[in-house]
């Protein structure tokens, strides 16, 4: 081949900086001494989620090197280079596509001195740098107000290569604090209750969360003249503590017509819950009940109205899909009739004990329900439960199987999981390591469920770590040992809180707080997670004197019950505590236990 005069250079150049784009170095130099050493570059016209993952990512990088980083808009060349955002990954790998990350796979890769950080649209961008601040570089956010950063001032990393999408496509860790907008992105949940604004890369937002017969065909509005659109029961038309009469063609177009309202006002919603009442009460009529008898289950019924409500909306919204309950009368699946595509099937594990695995033998009749579901449906989701309603700060010793129950609803084609916690309050039992510890299973699903928790205690809790590690195996040897079945109503007088058990909990929870008494951070933490023994004790106060004196024991709570319950409201105070459980409000029943108490 003969090479014209002037264009030999060219060529060379064109050669050179191919081989750059390829070849890898050994490591990419992000900052040394303190002094960034990269450019952050974002596309002139990237979106605002990308956007937003260039400044976080900047933020933090400068946080953990000291040095300060340059985030441009423009090509920039001679130094290494942070491409955030599908188009600014263009620059490394002309041909680089999203294809197949859906909206939140990531793609994180190194090729030659640029480091790509890139997604699906619109929160994939975000996960990558997230997950690369995470994975390479040591990041925890841990809750709202407590996170680890790593102090770096020389930064390299080696080769890197990571492309990755999460099997569930909805996760939602429904705890108090998770609500925040940032804690939520930084630790990927996309669920409908977080703060997740345009920039934070959105959310799945339900239009109507759940228990939606009534709000969509209210009973005060329709029932004196409509008394057929509701549940018949013992041969007679009623609505107290009742449903819809599912096979009423009128009272469908009625509620399609409802729904189609609300959605035109609510055009950010994905999902539209159509779901059965909080309570039982199915209709009970011979058109209804023959569709059950067919079907072999309450769920038929269902099913057909929810499949036609879904065909009713689809052409004029073909982006939101109709979710519905499989709960209580309707948790087993129907014989034949199966979801439409845009039809989303929450079953909910309610009635399940949460201190054996929902794979145990135990919890069968879940098991069986959600191996049936998973045969039929395509989109199904998880109503989980990992908190006690009747009192959050009680002592719930449910995490070891947190880590086993989120691989089995993803072994069982589960696409989406609502991990219900204690969501009204700050202060309810372990919250910070529940939520944090859901967020990173449900994101992904084969990590370590003990190593989590494990490196959540470490962090958070600092030299305290080891004694609070103590404390939770106390109470889930406790459970284990008393056979008890621990479900999301447990009573404060369960077998598993023995006197012993708490004592011994308790011991460890003083030698936690003895052990970072110089750390005012940590000792604030560790006396957060004192409250729940402190909420027993104070609870069953005469009891557990007695049972004290009669063991010839030392009591390990203060000498009154009085002293015991100021230090308490102290701490949860401060911890900005308002409820003791979901159905109440303040601190009344322990008000009501200091005045019932004798000694």
């Amino acid at each position: 081949m003969v090479l014209q005069k002037g264009k030999t250079g060219l060529l060379f150049a064109a050669v050179f900086f191919c081989l750059c784009a390829v070849v890898q170095v050994d490591a990419l130099t992000i900052a040394e001494d303190g002094v960034a050493k990269a450019v952050i570059m974002v596309a002139p016209d990237a979106s605002e989620p990308e956007k937003h993952a260039a400044a976080e990512l900047a933020e933090f990088l400068q946080q953990i090197t000291g040095g300060k980083f340059e985030t441009t808009y423009g090509f920039v060349s001679g130094k290494s280079r942070i491409l955030v955002g599908q188009k600014a990954a263009k620059l490394a790998i002309p041909n680089f596509s999203t294809k197949g990350l859906g909206s939140d796979g990531i793609v994180i890769r190194t090729i030659g001195n640029d480091l790509i950080l890139a997604g699906g649209e619109p929160r994939g961008t975000l996960y990558a740098v997230y997950t690369f601040l995470e994975d390479h570089l040591g990041c925890r956010w841990w809750s709202s107000k407590a996170s680890t950063i790593p102090k770096k001032p020389t930064l390299k990393v080696g080769k890197l290569n990571v492309r990755y999408v999460p099997p569930l496509e909805y996760r939602e860790s429904f705890w108090f604090d998770a609500f925040d907008g940032d804690w939520a992105v930084r630790n990927k949940s996309n669920g409908n209750s977080e703060r997740l604004d345009t920039k934070r890369g959105g959310k799945h937002s339900y239009q109507g969360f759940v228990h939606t017969f009534f709000p969509l065909i209210p009973p005060q509005t329709y029932f004196k003249d409509h008394p057929e659109w509701f549940s018949e029961i013992d041969g007679k038309r009623k609505y107290e503590h009742a449903q819809l009469c599912l096979t009423n063609e009128e009272m469908r177009k009625e509620l399609v017509k409802n729904l189609k309202a609300r959605l035109r006002s609510n055009p950010a919603a994905t999902i539209a819950s159509v779901s059965q009442n909080d309570w039982h009460g199915y209709c009970q009529c011979s058109k209804c009940a023959a569709i059950d008898k067919e079907e072999g289950s309450p769920s038929g019924s269902l099913l057909h109205f929810v499949n036609a409500v879904a065909a009713d909306i689809e052409e004029e919204f073909g982006n939101v899909a109709i979710s519905t309950l499989a709960y209580q009368y309707t948790r087993k699946p129907p014989k034949n009739v199966k979801p439409r595509h845009n039809v989303i099937v929450r079953l909910c594990s309610i009635e399940c004990s949460f201190s054996k695995p929902l794979s145990d033998e135990r919890n069968q009749k879940f098991r069986d329900d959600i191996v049936g579901w998973s045969k039929v449906c395509n989109r199904l989701y998880i109503w989980d439960y990992t908190t006690n309603f009747r009192h959050y700060v009680m002592p719930h010793p449910n995490l070891r199987v947190l880590g086993p129950n989120v691989t089995f609803f993803v072994d069982h084609n589960v696409k989406g999981v609502f991990e219900q916690g204690a969501y009204q309050s700050y202060g309810s039992e372990m919250a910070e390591l529940r939520a944090w510890v859901l967020a990173k299973l449900l994101w992904n699903p084969k990590l370590d469920g003990e190593k989590l928790i494990d490196e959540f205690i470490e962090g958070y809790y600092g030299a305290a770590g080891p004694h609070i590690k103590a404390y939770l195996n106390v109470t889930h040897d406790a459970v284990e040992a008393s056979g008890e079945w621990l479900g999301c109503f447990s009573e404060h007088t369960a077998k598993f809180l023995s006197l012993e058990t708490l004592s011994k909990g308790w011991g460890h929870l003083k030698a936690a707080e003895e052990a970072v008494k110089d750390n005012p951070a940590l000792h604030f933490r560790v006396q957060v997670s004192q409250l729940p023994v402190m909420y027993v004790f104070m609870m069953r106060w005469d009891e557990l004197r007695d049972k004290t004196q009669a063991a010839s024991a030392d009591w390990p709570m203060p000498d009154t019950i009085k002293e015991t319950y100021e230090r308490f409201l102290e701490v949860a105070k401060r911890k900005n505590m308002t409820h003791l459980s979901e159905g109440s409000q303040g601190f009344g029943v322990l008000d009501e236990a200091v005045k019932q108490a004798k000694k």
